[in-house]
């Protein structure tokens, strides 16, 4: 169960305007535009997260997203083995301490060129309130953060 009293910290970012956090998109959204996309239930529940996991474009771009295409051209692979990898590893990551924001350190295979050798990757982890205060679990690139 999650501490109340840390998600009202991380809801009460006093460097931000109430202004700005209005105008901010709400998460549903960013996944209604394609800028955070939803993972599935089932596999976040599966690799360790019991909180609603949204990854950004960039990073499922770069860390999950796989065509027949990459296989022919690369190696041998696909998006769900790759999602996996992602949630995983950074559940895994969250299980070392609890914090709101970590870095994650996971092995991917670069895809768009000809590289079959997985090289690390950091990808940033934030767990936080969602549109309607509940927790959800939140990754991007690190440099995103």
């Amino acid at each position: 169960m999650t501490d109340p009293g840390i998600l009202s910290r991380i809801d009460r970012d006093l460097s931000v305007s109430e202004d700005a956090m209005r105008s901010a998109p709400s998460r549903a959204q960013a996944i209604a535009e394609g800028a955070l996309v939803a993972v599935e239930p089932g596999i976040a529940s599966e690799a360790g997260w019991r909180a609603p996991v949204g990854i950004s474009r960039a990073a499922w771009d770069d860390c999950v997203a796989w065509s027949d295409e990459d296989t022919a051209r690369q190696v041998p692979q696909d998006e769900t083995g790759r999602l996996w990898d992602v949630l995983f590893m950074t559940a895994a990551r969250a299980r070392r301490g609890f914090a709101t924001e970590f870095l994650a350190e996971l092995y991917r295979v670069p895809r768009g060129g000809r590289a079959v050798k997985a090289r690390l990757v950091q990808v940033h982890c934030s767990i936080g309130p969602g549109d309607e205060g509940e927790p959800v679990i939140t990754i991007r690139q690190a440099n995103e953060a």
